[in-house]
Protein backbone atom coordinates (compact mmCIF):
# COMPACT_ATOMS: atom_id res chain seq x y z
CA UNK A 1 0.00 0.00 0.00
CA UNK A 2 1.50 3.16 -0.89
CA UNK A 3 2.33 5.87 1.32
CA UNK A 4 0.30 8.90 1.71
CA UNK A 5 1.88 11.29 4.58
CA UNK A 6 5.20 10.63 5.97
CA UNK A 7 6.25 12.63 8.99
CA UNK A 8 10.42 12.82 9.02
CA UNK A 9 12.16 13.89 12.32
CA UNK A 10 9.04 17.04 12.78
CA UNK A 11 9.79 18.97 15.64
CA UNK A 12 7.72 22.96 16.27
CA UNK A 13 9.30 24.66 19.32
CA UNK A 14 8.03 28.43 19.56
CA UNK A 15 9.62 31.59 20.85
CA UNK A 16 8.72 31.14 24.54
CA UNK A 17 10.96 27.52 24.31
CA UNK A 18 7.57 25.54 24.24
CA UNK A 19 8.31 22.35 22.15
CA UNK A 20 4.83 21.35 21.13
CA UNK A 21 6.19 18.71 18.58
CA UNK A 22 9.25 16.94 19.52
CA UNK A 23 11.06 14.72 16.98
CA UNK A 24 7.85 13.19 15.37
CA UNK A 25 8.32 10.85 12.86
CA UNK A 26 5.32 8.17 11.27
CA UNK A 27 3.95 7.05 8.17
CA UNK A 28 0.38 7.41 7.38
CA UNK A 29 -0.72 4.49 4.12
CA UNK A 30 -3.26 5.66 1.24
CA UNK A 31 -6.70 4.73 2.31
CA UNK A 32 -5.80 4.33 6.36
CA UNK A 33 -7.42 6.45 9.11
CA UNK A 34 -5.27 6.83 11.70
CA UNK A 35 -6.55 8.48 14.99
CA UNK A 36 -4.22 11.06 16.71
CA UNK A 37 -5.43 10.72 20.53
CA UNK A 38 -3.47 12.07 23.81
CA UNK A 39 -4.53 14.64 26.78
CA UNK A 40 -5.30 18.48 25.61
CA UNK A 41 -1.89 20.49 24.84
CA UNK A 42 0.17 17.13 23.77
CA UNK A 43 0.82 18.49 20.25
CA UNK A 44 -1.73 16.44 18.14
CA UNK A 45 -3.63 19.34 16.98
CA UNK A 46 -0.21 20.80 16.09
CA UNK A 47 0.47 18.38 13.96
CA UNK A 48 -2.25 18.25 12.10
CA UNK A 49 -1.71 21.81 11.37
CA UNK A 50 1.74 21.26 9.85
CA UNK A 51 0.11 18.66 7.24
CA UNK A 52 -1.58 21.78 5.12
CA UNK A 53 0.78 24.53 6.96
CA UNK A 54 -1.60 26.28 8.63
CA UNK A 55 1.34 26.06 11.20
CA UNK A 56 5.11 25.44 9.95
CA UNK A 57 7.43 23.01 11.24
CA UNK A 58 10.55 24.40 13.25
CA UNK A 59 12.68 21.11 11.83
CA UNK A 60 11.95 18.35 10.21
CA UNK A 61 9.99 18.03 6.79
CA UNK A 62 6.43 16.29 5.98
CA UNK A 63 5.55 14.47 2.72
CA UNK A 64 2.29 14.62 0.91
CA UNK A 65 1.95 11.59 -1.50
CA UNK A 66 5.42 12.05 -1.87
CA UNK A 67 5.90 15.78 -2.12
CA UNK A 68 7.68 17.92 0.15
CA UNK A 69 4.57 19.95 1.42
CA UNK A 70 7.42 23.11 2.38
CA UNK A 71 7.34 23.30 -1.39
CA UNK A 72 3.99 23.33 -2.18
CA UNK A 73 2.13 26.89 -2.35
CA UNK A 74 -0.75 27.17 0.87
CA UNK A 75 -3.18 27.72 -0.58
CA UNK A 76 -2.98 24.98 -3.59
CA UNK A 77 -1.93 22.40 -0.57
CA UNK A 78 -5.36 23.47 1.13
CA UNK A 79 -7.25 22.61 -1.51
CA UNK A 80 -5.99 19.18 -2.18
CA UNK A 81 -6.78 18.40 1.74
CA UNK A 82 -10.41 18.30 3.09
CA UNK A 83 -10.54 19.81 6.72
CA UNK A 84 -13.09 19.16 9.25
CA UNK A 85 -13.10 21.17 12.96
CA UNK A 86 -15.12 20.24 15.90
CA UNK A 87 -17.22 23.84 15.24
CA UNK A 88 -17.52 22.98 11.64
CA UNK A 89 -17.26 26.78 10.65
CA UNK A 90 -20.06 27.13 7.82
CA UNK A 91 -21.07 30.47 6.67
CA UNK A 92 -24.26 31.37 8.22
CA UNK A 93 -25.09 33.48 5.33
CA UNK A 94 -25.10 31.05 3.02
CA UNK A 95 -27.31 28.07 2.42
CA UNK A 96 -26.44 23.98 3.15
CA UNK A 97 -26.39 23.25 -0.43
CA UNK A 98 -23.86 26.35 -1.21
CA UNK A 99 -21.85 25.67 2.00
CA UNK A 100 -21.23 22.27 0.67
CA UNK A 101 -20.21 23.86 -3.04
CA UNK A 102 -17.85 26.40 -1.98
CA UNK A 103 -14.50 24.09 -2.72
CA UNK A 104 -15.57 23.06 -6.07
CA UNK A 105 -16.73 27.01 -6.90
CA UNK A 106 -13.34 28.21 -5.80
CA UNK A 107 -11.49 25.62 -7.84
CA UNK A 108 -13.37 26.88 -10.74
CA UNK A 109 -16.06 24.39 -11.09
CA UNK A 110 -19.39 25.92 -12.71
CA UNK A 111 -22.01 26.80 -9.79
CA UNK A 112 -24.25 24.02 -11.55
CA UNK A 113 -21.60 21.18 -11.42
CA UNK A 114 -20.42 22.51 -8.13
CA UNK A 115 -24.24 22.28 -6.66
CA UNK A 116 -24.97 19.11 -8.38
CA UNK A 117 -21.61 17.31 -6.82
CA UNK A 118 -22.86 19.03 -3.40
CA UNK A 119 -26.28 17.74 -3.36
CA UNK A 120 -25.00 13.96 -3.99
CA UNK A 121 -22.60 14.14 -0.85
CA UNK A 122 -25.52 16.07 1.39
CA UNK A 123 -27.50 12.75 0.32
CA UNK A 124 -23.77 10.55 1.02
CA UNK A 125 -23.63 12.24 5.00
CA UNK A 126 -27.48 11.44 5.19
CA UNK A 127 -28.82 14.61 4.60
CA UNK A 128 -31.84 14.62 1.40
CA UNK A 129 -30.80 17.73 -0.40
CA UNK A 130 -34.24 18.56 -1.33
CA UNK A 131 -35.02 18.88 2.16
CA UNK A 132 -31.90 20.36 3.70
CA UNK A 133 -30.23 21.98 0.71
CA UNK A 134 -32.04 25.40 1.08
CA UNK A 135 -31.61 25.39 4.99
CA UNK A 136 -29.11 28.13 6.91
CA UNK A 137 -26.49 26.23 9.26
CA UNK A 138 -28.94 27.87 11.91
CA UNK A 139 -31.64 26.02 11.19
CA UNK A 140 -29.68 22.19 11.86
CA UNK A 141 -29.11 20.42 14.91
CA UNK A 142 -24.96 20.33 16.18
CA UNK A 143 -24.62 16.66 14.50
CA UNK A 144 -26.62 17.75 11.12
CA UNK A 145 -23.61 20.70 10.87
CA UNK A 146 -21.10 18.35 11.40
CA UNK A 147 -22.51 16.12 8.55
CA UNK A 148 -22.54 19.11 6.10
CA UNK A 149 -18.85 20.25 7.58
CA UNK A 150 -17.35 16.48 6.20
CA UNK A 151 -19.35 16.75 3.04
CA UNK A 152 -17.89 20.38 2.78
CA UNK A 153 -14.35 18.61 3.46
CA UNK A 154 -15.29 15.87 0.76
CA UNK A 155 -16.52 18.81 -2.06
CA UNK A 156 -13.24 18.65 -4.01
CA UNK A 157 -12.66 15.21 -3.48
CA UNK A 158 -9.39 15.46 -1.70
CA UNK A 159 -7.13 12.48 -1.06
CA UNK A 160 -6.42 13.62 2.50
CA UNK A 161 -9.09 14.29 5.22
CA UNK A 162 -7.94 16.22 8.42
CA UNK A 163 -10.58 15.76 10.82
CA UNK A 164 -9.70 18.13 14.20
CA UNK A 165 -12.05 16.40 17.07
CA UNK A 166 -15.11 16.88 14.66
CA UNK A 167 -17.79 15.14 16.96
CA UNK A 168 -16.55 16.77 20.35
CA UNK A 169 -19.52 19.59 20.30
CA UNK A 170 -22.27 17.20 20.02
CA UNK A 171 -24.37 14.79 23.07
CA UNK A 172 -22.78 11.22 23.25
CA UNK A 173 -26.03 9.32 21.67
CA UNK A 174 -25.54 11.92 18.39
CA UNK A 175 -21.67 11.21 18.41
CA UNK A 176 -22.19 7.65 17.93
CA UNK A 177 -24.40 7.87 15.42
CA UNK A 178 -21.69 10.30 13.55
CA UNK A 179 -18.87 7.82 14.32
CA UNK A 180 -20.86 4.80 12.38
CA UNK A 181 -22.00 7.16 9.62
CA UNK A 182 -18.54 8.08 9.51
CA UNK A 183 -17.26 4.95 9.64
CA UNK A 184 -19.59 4.08 7.04
CA UNK A 185 -18.63 6.65 4.71
CA UNK A 186 -14.78 5.67 4.87
CA UNK A 187 -15.42 2.09 3.59
CA UNK A 188 -16.95 3.62 0.67
CA UNK A 189 -14.87 6.42 -0.26
CA UNK A 190 -11.34 5.15 1.45
CA UNK A 191 -9.83 8.52 2.07
CA UNK A 192 -6.71 8.68 3.91
CA UNK A 193 -7.70 10.47 7.04
CA UNK A 194 -5.80 11.74 10.35
CA UNK A 195 -8.55 12.42 12.94
CA UNK A 196 -7.32 14.01 16.39
CA UNK A 197 -9.72 13.06 19.28
CA UNK A 198 -8.32 13.11 22.83
CA UNK A 199 -11.18 9.93 24.14
CA UNK A 200 -9.25 6.71 23.75
CA UNK A 201 -12.58 5.00 22.77
CA UNK A 202 -13.06 6.87 19.78
CA UNK A 203 -10.21 6.27 18.71
CA UNK A 204 -10.38 3.17 19.66
CA UNK A 205 -13.64 2.11 17.30
CA UNK A 206 -12.44 4.69 14.27
CA UNK A 207 -8.96 4.06 13.86
CA UNK A 208 -7.07 1.68 11.44
CA UNK A 209 -4.15 2.98 13.37
CA UNK A 210 -3.80 4.89 16.40
CA UNK A 211 -0.89 7.48 17.70
CA UNK A 212 -0.99 7.97 21.23
CA UNK A 213 0.34 11.08 21.92
CA UNK A 214 2.57 11.42 25.40
CA UNK A 215 4.32 15.22 25.67
CA UNK A 216 4.76 15.98 22.58
CA UNK A 217 5.36 13.04 21.69
CA UNK A 218 4.32 9.65 20.41
CA UNK A 219 4.84 7.35 23.02
CA UNK A 220 2.97 4.40 20.86
CA UNK A 221 2.15 3.65 16.87
CA UNK A 222 -0.33 0.50 16.62
CA UNK A 223 -3.34 -1.04 16.03
CA UNK A 224 -6.67 -0.52 18.56
CA UNK A 225 -5.82 -4.07 19.46
CA UNK A 226 -2.21 -3.99 20.15
CA UNK A 227 -2.45 -0.63 22.10
CA UNK A 228 -5.09 -1.97 24.26
CA UNK A 229 -3.78 -5.62 24.79
CA UNK A 230 0.50 -4.98 24.70
CA UNK A 231 0.68 -1.01 25.45
CA UNK A 232 3.78 0.02 25.19
CA UNK A 233 5.03 1.59 28.24
CA UNK A 234 3.31 2.56 32.03
CA UNK A 235 2.04 5.59 30.22
CA UNK A 236 -0.20 3.77 27.41
CA UNK A 237 -0.87 2.04 29.98
CA UNK A 238 -2.54 4.81 32.28
CA UNK A 239 -3.89 6.35 29.32
CA UNK A 240 -6.13 3.69 27.98
CA UNK A 241 -7.22 2.41 31.18
CA UNK A 242 -7.72 -0.09 33.68
CA UNK A 243 -10.69 -1.05 31.52
CA UNK A 244 -8.53 -1.66 28.07
CA UNK A 245 -9.86 -4.94 28.24
CA UNK A 246 -13.34 -4.19 28.30
CA UNK A 247 -12.16 -1.49 25.76
CA UNK A 248 -10.74 -4.47 23.58
CA UNK A 249 -14.42 -5.80 22.65
CA UNK A 250 -15.09 -3.08 20.50
CA UNK A 251 -12.22 -3.81 18.10
CA UNK A 252 -11.92 -7.48 19.04
CA UNK A 253 -14.41 -9.20 15.56
CA UNK A 254 -16.17 -12.53 16.08
CA UNK A 255 -14.71 -15.45 14.08
CA UNK A 256 -16.02 -19.18 13.15
CA UNK A 257 -13.18 -20.35 15.53
CA UNK A 258 -15.05 -18.70 18.34
CA UNK A 259 -18.06 -20.61 17.56
CA UNK A 260 -20.16 -23.83 19.09
CA UNK A 261 -22.60 -25.98 17.02
CA UNK A 262 -25.62 -26.86 18.66
CA UNK A 263 -28.35 -29.03 17.54
CA UNK A 264 -29.98 -27.92 14.61
CA UNK A 265 -33.52 -28.82 13.01
CA UNK A 266 -35.04 -27.41 9.67
CA UNK A 267 -38.20 -25.90 9.31
CA UNK A 268 -39.95 -29.03 7.43
CA UNK A 269 -38.29 -31.80 9.68
CA UNK A 270 -41.38 -33.71 11.73
CA UNK A 271 -41.54 -31.68 15.62
CA UNK A 272 -39.05 -33.93 17.39
CA UNK A 273 -40.24 -35.10 20.64
CA UNK A 274 -37.19 -35.08 21.99
CA UNK A 275 -33.83 -32.76 21.64
CA UNK A 276 -30.18 -33.24 22.98
CA UNK A 277 -30.16 -30.16 24.39
CA UNK A 278 -32.65 -27.06 26.10
CA UNK A 279 -32.98 -26.02 22.71
CA UNK A 280 -32.12 -26.10 18.84
CA UNK A 281 -31.45 -23.56 16.35
CA UNK A 282 -34.10 -23.66 13.52
CA UNK A 283 -33.03 -23.74 10.00
CA UNK A 284 -33.98 -23.28 6.43
CA UNK A 285 -33.57 -25.63 3.36
CA UNK A 286 -30.31 -23.72 2.34
CA UNK A 287 -29.34 -24.01 6.24
CA UNK A 288 -30.08 -20.24 6.44
CA UNK A 289 -30.92 -18.77 9.97
CA UNK A 290 -34.54 -19.11 10.52
CA UNK A 291 -35.27 -19.16 14.48
CA UNK A 292 -35.11 -21.50 17.33
CA UNK A 293 -37.22 -24.20 19.49
CA UNK A 294 -37.15 -25.12 22.87
CA UNK A 295 -36.47 -28.89 23.83
CA UNK A 296 -39.60 -28.38 26.59
CA UNK A 297 -41.84 -26.39 24.23
CA UNK A 298 -41.36 -29.62 21.57
CA UNK A 299 -41.60 -32.45 24.10
CA UNK A 300 -44.90 -30.87 25.64
CA UNK A 301 -46.70 -29.01 22.07
CA UNK A 302 -46.36 -32.70 19.42
CA UNK A 303 -49.69 -33.01 17.66
CA UNK A 304 -49.99 -35.40 15.00
CA UNK A 305 -48.71 -34.33 11.82
CA UNK A 306 -47.09 -31.22 13.11
CA UNK A 307 -43.33 -29.74 12.01
CA UNK A 308 -40.48 -27.53 13.37
CA UNK A 309 -41.95 -24.64 10.87
CA UNK A 310 -45.65 -24.75 13.20
CA UNK A 311 -43.46 -23.80 16.48
CA UNK A 312 -40.64 -22.69 15.47
CA UNK A 313 -39.81 -19.07 17.41
CA UNK A 314 -38.25 -15.71 15.80
CA UNK A 315 -34.50 -15.46 16.61
CA UNK A 316 -33.77 -11.95 18.31
CA UNK A 317 -30.12 -12.42 19.33
CA UNK A 318 -28.40 -12.68 16.31
CA UNK A 319 -25.31 -10.95 14.46
CA UNK A 320 -23.22 -11.44 11.28
CA UNK A 321 -19.54 -12.87 11.79
CA UNK A 322 -16.78 -10.03 11.75
CA UNK A 323 -19.30 -7.84 14.18
CA UNK A 324 -17.19 -7.00 17.37
CA UNK A 325 -17.19 -8.54 20.60
CA UNK A 326 -18.79 -5.73 22.38
CA UNK A 327 -21.59 -5.56 19.95
CA UNK A 328 -21.92 -9.71 20.34
CA UNK A 329 -21.68 -8.92 24.91
CA UNK A 330 -24.55 -6.06 24.24
CA UNK A 331 -27.03 -8.35 22.02
CA UNK A 332 -26.67 -11.07 24.68
CA UNK A 333 -27.60 -8.22 27.85
CA UNK A 334 -30.50 -6.50 25.41
CA UNK A 335 -32.09 -10.42 24.87
CA UNK A 336 -31.27 -11.63 27.97
CA UNK A 337 -29.48 -14.51 26.21
CA UNK A 338 -26.95 -17.01 27.00
CA UNK A 339 -25.50 -17.29 23.50
CA UNK A 340 -26.12 -15.59 19.80
CA UNK A 341 -26.81 -16.85 16.69
CA UNK A 342 -23.71 -16.17 13.83
CA UNK A 343 -24.54 -15.87 10.60
CA UNK A 344 -22.74 -15.19 7.08
CA UNK A 345 -24.33 -12.14 5.91
CA UNK A 346 -22.26 -12.61 2.73
CA UNK A 347 -23.90 -15.99 1.90
CA UNK A 348 -27.93 -14.82 2.52
CA UNK A 349 -27.58 -15.57 6.14
CA UNK A 350 -26.30 -19.04 6.73
CA UNK A 351 -25.98 -20.40 10.06
CA UNK A 352 -22.76 -20.59 11.25
CA UNK A 353 -22.79 -21.23 14.79
CA UNK A 354 -23.07 -19.79 18.13
CA UNK A 355 -21.33 -17.55 20.65
CA UNK A 356 -21.57 -18.07 24.28
CA UNK A 357 -19.96 -16.23 27.06
CA UNK A 358 -17.42 -18.58 27.72
CA UNK A 359 -16.63 -18.55 23.94
CA UNK A 360 -16.62 -14.84 23.91
CA UNK A 361 -14.17 -14.50 26.49
CA UNK A 362 -12.05 -17.20 24.66
CA UNK A 363 -11.75 -14.84 21.59
CA UNK A 364 -11.01 -11.94 23.77
CA UNK A 365 -8.53 -14.18 25.43
CA UNK A 366 -6.93 -15.49 22.15
CA UNK A 367 -7.14 -12.23 20.37
CA UNK A 368 -4.99 -10.68 23.19
CA UNK A 369 -2.03 -13.48 22.99
CA UNK A 370 -1.85 -13.59 19.44
CA UNK A 371 -1.37 -9.83 19.00
CA UNK A 372 1.51 -10.23 21.80
CA UNK A 373 3.22 -13.03 20.13
CA UNK A 374 2.35 -12.08 16.30
CA UNK A 375 0.34 -15.28 15.48
CA UNK A 376 -3.20 -15.58 14.63
CA UNK A 377 -5.66 -16.64 17.09
CA UNK A 378 -6.51 -19.97 15.76
CA UNK A 379 -2.89 -20.72 16.72
CA UNK A 380 -3.22 -19.90 20.35
CA UNK A 381 -3.38 -22.34 23.07
CA UNK A 382 -5.44 -21.21 26.02
CA UNK A 383 -4.55 -22.46 29.51
CA UNK A 384 -7.93 -23.06 31.49
CA UNK A 385 -8.18 -24.43 34.92
CA UNK A 386 -8.64 -28.25 33.47
CA UNK A 387 -5.58 -27.85 31.37
CA UNK A 388 -3.47 -26.64 34.52
CA UNK A 389 -4.83 -29.22 37.04
CA UNK A 390 -4.09 -32.44 34.14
Amino acid sequence: MALMIRFEHVSKRYADGTTAVDDLSFEVREGELVTLVGPSGCGKTTTMKMVNRLIEPTEGRILLDGDDISGIDPVRLRRRIGYVIQQVGLFPHKTVLDNTATVPHLLGVRRAEARARAAELLDLVGLDPATYGDRYPEQLSGGQRQRVGVARALAADPPVLLMDEPFGAVDPVVREHLQTEFLRLQQTLNKTVLFVTHDIEEAVRLGDRIAVYGQGRVEQFDTPPAVLGAPANDYVADFVGADRGLKRLSVTPIEEGDLEQPPVVHLDDPLPRELDARWAVVLDSTNNLHGWISAEHARTAVRKGDTVRDHARRMEAWLPVGAPLKQAFATMLQHDAGWIAVIDENSEGRFLGVLTPSGLHEALRRSTAADARDITRAEVELETVKSLVD
